[in-house]
């Protein structure tokens, strides 16, 4: 007897000893390593023959349950160390495993037999050798690995194998071949295990190592998901006509929202202009529909038009088939009480039996509200919080946004804070977050405000990313969908959805009011403005002080009674009209004249009435047209609050009113007076655009294209160039003209064309809304389109690629979601063009201009009503808009990169969870494939250079995570071959978006690219390089973390600098990677 401690004397080295040519081997073991046979290679090359019996189940045909998953993952844990056990992580990371393999393989077909034990019977392990008359029994063996043989470090404190000689180890042969001849308890498992061995060196499919990344990373979400919160197919939806419509990309995004929508209530879609939120939303509302559900869309008044047109029964609606049946209400419907809106009766509305409701613009809610019982003291936000959310059936709530986030995190917040009905309890106890959602937002918004002082060049979105922590990229991650242009660009497949046109440069018009030589100019018209009082909307600021008490009863004084206060409402509107008249005058003449006669009849009206005293006589608030107002100010509740405010001329200074009444009376004659001579023949502006549009239709910037869309903020505007210009453009080049204002505002050239919405649009882009299927007797076409923002946002219009704003929005992102009518991925013109028409001055002026006219006008009221506030007198928002506005003159900007560095794009991971669950529905077993394969797809430009993707996994459990890898204990790198890092471990989103494209979809390995590897690696024996990259990879890990480290000496909450640490190599497994030629 000879005893076996793997310190003095290893098991590697005795055996290699008594194993001679015609030696005879048999083991019982639990576990069987290509890695051991490789130790011992030379020596069971000479053998005879090897018996193996598995003396637990392993690779037997049948699986457990998932219930008996505890006895399931044992024997996958047996089958799975035939490439490697968990001590042997080592071996497989010098990458050679295939070329192992495949001489193991070999060998096997040759000399082994393997059998495994089928029934839950206890075995113990051993090794018997027979060389000749001599007889060995190697005991106890717990398998046949390099840790087993000594050539490895296990976890075992000590190792003591005793090796017998004849005549004790005669039992021990007794046993085997009594064991081995049973075949009930026996099976022989030798092609599974061949099989098994072979997928190791088998050239794999470049989507195969994509879905066995994300198995590995995701199982766990695999374990946790219920059908419950996946979307259920057996309603239909997918096959429904919305859904048809649908790119690869929605439909992501519809399955996503559904799995979050079921989760976590609630769900905010981000995606960027241009990316079809309205119709990925329709699949969703298709969805609980068909379970159903009842629908609320809550959309902004301009946005009606669009979403009825989808639930209507009418031949031009693409979808109709569908019988969508949701309401459509507008956000200005929650400050009311009474009337009707879209035929449904406010008073009597069951506001809280809505089952899902879709917010489109939803940062219209992101200044929050108080959350307070007194109904009369709600906004609208804290309506929609008490009457919709929190009463009745159970709530979820779908927030449509291309800008959800302003220059603060707490508007993500307030927009969140509606799907978990305000109590954060409700989803943090779902989240795998370590504080409160309050302490998430607080935290990301010290790191903002501390990274948007940096220098420029500092001031990086990788900064910011590695600034925030792991709770709040988990936070979005599950409540958020955002994808930008870029990521669709990048991401997916462009034969199915086209590309995206390529932008010219815009070109920037600047225009004077009129070509008469002597005619008042912009400043001059300013100055007149600033001087104008307005008097005619404020007049309780002139109601006696001995009367006051009885109007404030009556109208409110504060909180108490109203929404907001009589007197805040009059503020609101006077800064409203301030600030119109400027944004009136730079649309056109025509409407800043129309706005200038209406104000006057008011204050004339009102003057008469004064002068013939009558001190029981009753005066009105001066009321607001609509027509005087853009439709983002319409969206405001001081159109839609407050009573009649009436009065007595009695109560009143009304000879201090009377003084200020007189004086806007005469800045508006004067005014008037001055503009008088700018008729349309000598109207500038329009001339110019006259000249801009015959150009472009006799210089078409796509063959045969000569379609243009002209965008006002004001339907004045938009009529009078329909009225002006139409007819011309008619009698010159045979062209047809519409004109689309909003609900009632439709005019076209066409004779008997019906002049809705959808219709004009149809006729104007035949080719984005299927024109043949839904108008086939229709031949007329609409080439130019004149129309206000009521269309700027989810409607596809890419037939057309030349865009004028003849006014410039004062909002910036209402430009670029103009602009995203014609900028749309699958156009099928080559390149678009933006025309900004702009006023003729300076644009440090033209900032400075509204900047003086913005301080007189600080408002108070717009956060008491839920409402973004339109004006902010904040120099730093001055400055930002100033640097936007510059950019705007130079190029087309993206939205999110208007953010001035918040945005939500690029972090959520739902989707590739989407992938793996619809993945293993087909391919039940990726849980049994080998760790350390590999595949070999194309490099694809210079952002994706030839390199390796590593997918690693940490083994020491030590490991300080510091919530900074988002999907610990995974590590993904890509490391080009020059060795830089093309995205390092705390950017998984990004690394496996470029693994979702350089994979997805090659079902087949790419022979010509494998023959190449092979070539160059020697069948995978020299892998000298690829271990150096890994090294590489793995060095990248230690050094980021080790900034980290130093970074959270001088950060608040704590270091990490004196906690455990990545030591190398050793602590990672390699899982599997792709190799970029």
């Amino acid at each position: 007897m000879r005893l076996i401690d793997n310190v003095n004397i290893l098991l590697k080295d005795d055996l290699a000893q008594v194993l001679k040519r015609g030696s005879k081997v048999a083991i019982a073991a639990a576990y069987f390593s290509i890695y051991a046979y490789d130790e011992l290679k030379t020596q069971l090359e000479q053998i005879d023959e090897l018996r193996f019996l598995f003396t637990s189940p392993t690779f037997t045909t049948e699986k457990a349950k998932k219930e008996l998953r505890e006895f399931y993952i044992p024997q996958l844990n047996r089958e799975r160390s035939l490439y490697g056990s968990e001590f042997e992580v080592k071996l497989r990371n010098e990458l050679t495993q295939k070329a192992i393999a495949k001489e193991c393989a070999d060998w096997v077909r040759r000399k082994v037999t393997f059998k495994s034990n089928v029934t839950q019977g206890e075995m113990g392990g051993f090794i018997n050798v027979q060389s000749g008359e001599e007889r060995y029994t190697y005991m106890p063996i717990n398998g046949f690995t390099t840790v087993d043989l000594g050539s490895e470090k296990g976890n075992n404190i000590y190792t003591m194998i005793n090796r017998l000689d004849a005549p004790v180890s005669n039992e021990y042969f007794r046993i085997f071949n009594d064991l081995w001849r049973d075949s009930e308890k026996m099976h022989d498992v030798t092609a599974e295990v061949i099989d098994n061995i072979t997928s190791v060196y088998r050239e794999n499919p470049p989507e195969l190592i994509y879905y066995i990344t994300l198995y590995n990373i995701f199982s766990t979400f695999l374990e946790d998901v219920s059908d419950d919160v996946l979307p259920n197919e057996r309603t239909g939806f997918m096959e429904s006509a919305i859904w048809q419509k649908l790119y690869r990309f929605q439909k992501d995004a519809a399955l996503a929202i559904i799995n979050k929508l079921e989760l976590y209530n609630g769900c905010i879609l981000a995606d960027s202009v241009g990316l079809g939120k309205t119709f990925t939303a329709l699949a969703v509302i298709k969805y609980y529909e068909s379970r159903n559900k009842n629908v609320l869309v809550l959309c902004p008044k301009k946005l009606s038009d669009n979403w009825q047109t989808y639930k209507l029964n009418l031949l031009n609606n693409p979808i109709a088939s569908d019988r969508l049946r949701y309401d459509v209400l507008y956000h200005t419907d929650l400050s009311r009480t009474s009337g009707y809106s879209n035929g449904i009766p406010l008073d009597r509305l069951n506001w809280s039996n809505y089952d899902l409701v879709v917010i489109d613009e939803s940062h219209n809610f992101r200044n929050g509200g108080q959350d307070i019982e007194d109904g009369r003291r709600e906004n609208r936000y804290s309506r929609l919080l008490n009457q919709v959310i929190r009463q009745g059936v159970k709530t979820k709530v779908l927030m449509l946004s291309a800008t959800p986030v302003n220059n603060r995190f707490t508007d993500l917040r307030n927009q969140l804070a509606l799907a978990y009905e305000g109590e954060e309890e409700q989803l943090e106890s779902k989240l795998n977050i370590k504080t409160s959602i309050d302490t998430i937002f607080r935290r990301a918004q010290a790191a903002f405000n501390t990274w948007s002082k940096l220098d420029d060049k500092e001031r990086t979105t990788e900064k910011l990313l590695g600034m925030l922590d792991f709770d709040f990229f988990e936070l979005l991650d599950s409540v958020t969908i955002a994808r930008s242009r870029k990521h669709i660009e990048r991401y997916y497949s462009l034969e199915e959805i086209g590309k995206f046109p390529e932008r010219n440069k815009p070109i920037s018009i600047r225009c004077g009011l009129s070509d008469l030589p002597g005619v008042i100019e912009y400043n001059e018209i300013y100055q007149k403005l600033s001087a104008l009082n307005l008097s005619i909307y404020s007049p309780t600021h002139y109601i006696l002080a001995s009367k006051l008490e009885g109007y404030e009863a009556r109208y409110g004084t504060d909180m108490q009674h109203t929404r907001f206060t009589q007197a805040d409402r009059e503020s609101g509107v006077l800064v409203l009209m301030r600030t119109n008249l400027l944004k009136r005058l730079e649309s056109s003449v025509h409407a800043f004249r129309l706005t200038l006669e209406r104000i006057l009849k008011q204050i004339e009206e009102t003057i008469d009435l004064i002068e013939s005293f009558d001190a029981s006589r009753q005066v009105e608030v001066g009321v607001l047209n609509d027509a005087d107002f853009d439709l983002d100010d319409q969206n405001t509740d001081l159109f839609s609050v407050g009573k009649n405010v009436q009065i007595k001329i009695g109560d009143m200074d009304y000879l201090s009113w009377l003084r200020d009444l007189r004086h806007d009376h005469n800045v508006l004659k004067d005014l008037l007076e001055g503009i008088k001579a700018i008729t349309p023949e000598h109207d500038q502006k329009l001339n110019r655009l006259l000249e801009l549009i015959r150009h472009k239709i006799n210089h078409p910037l796509n063959p045969g294209n000569k379609k243009i869309i002209v965008f006002s903020a004001f339907s004045d505007t938009v009529e009078y160039l329909y009225n002006q210009l139409s007819d011309r453009i008619y009698k010159e080049f045979g062209l047809h003209s519409a004109m689309v204002t909003g609900s009632d505002g439709s005019k076209v050239t066409i004779p008997k064309l019906s002049t809705d919405i959808h219709t004009i649009l149809t006729c104007f882009s035949p080719m984005s809304k299927d024109k043949h299927l839904v108008m086939p007797n229709e031949e007329a076409e609409i080439d130019l389109l004149f129309a206000t923002d009521c269309i700027s946002e989810g409607q596809n219009l890419q037939d057309c690629d030349f865009l004028v704003n003849y006014d410039i929005h004062w909002n910036p992102v209402r430009i670029i979601q103009r602009f995203g009518r014609i900028d749309r991925i699958g156009s099928k013109n080559e390149v678009i063009q933006l025309v900004n028409f702009w006023p003729d001055m300076d644009l440090d002026d033209y900032i400075n201009l509204k900047a003086r006219v913005e301080t007189r006008m600080k408002i108070s009221i717009m956060t008491s009503t839920g409402d973004d506030n339109p004006i902010s007198d904040d120099k730093g928002d001055l400055q930002y808009r100033k640097e936007q506005l510059k950019r705007l003159q130079e190029e087309v900007v993206d939205l999110e990169e208007m953010s001035g560095g918040i945005s939500i794009m690029d972090l959520g991971l739902n989707e590739f969870r989407m992938d793996l669950v619809s993945y293993i529905k087909e391919n039940p077993n990726l849980d049994q494939t080998p760790l350390g394969l590999h595949a070999i797809v194309p490099s694809s430009g210079p952002d994706l250079p030839p390199g390796v993707i590593f997918v690693l996994k940490n083994v020491n459990t030590e490991i300080n995570v510091k919530n900074q890898n988002r999907i610990h204990p995974f590590y993904l790198v890509y490391i080009a071959d020059d060795g830089h890092v093309v995205s390092n471990h705390l950017e998984p989103k990004k690394t496996l978006d470029i693994l979702r494209h350089l994979c997805q979809g090659r079902t087949e390995p790419i022979v010509d690219l494998c023959r190449r590897f092979n070539e160059k690696t020697s069948d995978g024996r020299k892998m000298t390089v690829y271990s150096g990259l890994l090294q590489g990879a793995v060095t990248s890990i230690i050094d980021l973390n080790e900034e980290s480290d130093l970074d959270s000496l001088f950060r608040p909450g704590g270091t990490t600098a004196l906690k455990t640490h990545v030591g190398g190599l050793d602590d990672f497994e390699l899982i599997c990677f792709v190799v970029v030629m």
